[in-house]
This record gives C-alpha cells, structure tokens and sequence, in this order.
C-alpha cells in the first residue's frame, strides 16, 4: 500500500508564494514519478508538474517561470514552490505517485488565491 500526505495548502493573496509538501509512505519504488495535479470547481483535473526519480521536471504552460517542483528522494517527499500566485491557481491541489502502472492519490489540499 502505498500514502500520500498533502501539506501546506491555504489561503494566499494574487503575487504571493505558498509551499506545498507531500510524504509518501509503505510501498516506494526507487524509480517512480511524483508529481501535482490540481482541480478547480467545474473543470478537470489537470497535471501541474511531474519529476521522476531519474529525470528532468515536466510543467504545465501556465505555471512555467512561476512554479517549482523538487523531491527528496531520500523522504519520498514531493515540493511545490508556488510563486506570483494568480486567483486562476485557486484549485485543489493532488499528489500523485506512479509506480509500475499503478497511480496513488493524496487526498488533496484547497488552495484559494485572492485578488
């Protein structure tokens, strides 16, 4: 079994940064991709950024030049620096391990930007 526990979400006004975490526990491969995917009211999930434990990071066009994404590999843990937040960010915001096909969720945290 593998969890995820999503940490860091909360309220941030329009041009602020906020820091997210993620810990992954039980059953961790050494080559897996973790990664962020986020869901607004009314839309579809879609992938923020991804890093796999061997390569370079993947983003989403709209977060490019403002987001980062870095990992531990050594905690299994996940980041993501948000940067000059926009309202348009405001989402719930999901963790996500792949590992040999198989694909974790976190339980997501709210992340609200106001203008």
């Amino acid at each position: 079994q593998v969890q995820l526990v999503e940490s860091g979400g909360g309220l941030v006004q329009a041009g602020g940064s906020l820091r997210l975490s993620c810990a992954a526990s039980g059953s961790i491969f050494s080559v897996n991709v973790m990664g962020w995917y986020r869901q607004a009211p009314g839309k579809q999930r879609e992938l923020v950024a991804s890093m796999s434990s061997l390569e370079r990071p993947i983003y989403a066009d709209s977060v490019k030049g403002r987001f980062t994404i870095s990992r531990d590999n050594a905690k299994n843990t996940v980041y993501l620096e948000m940067n000059s937040a926009k309202p348009e960010d405001t989402a719930v915001y999901y963790c996500a391990l792949d590992q040999r096909g198989l694909r974790h969720w976190g339980q997501g945290t709210q992340v609200t930007v106001s203008s």
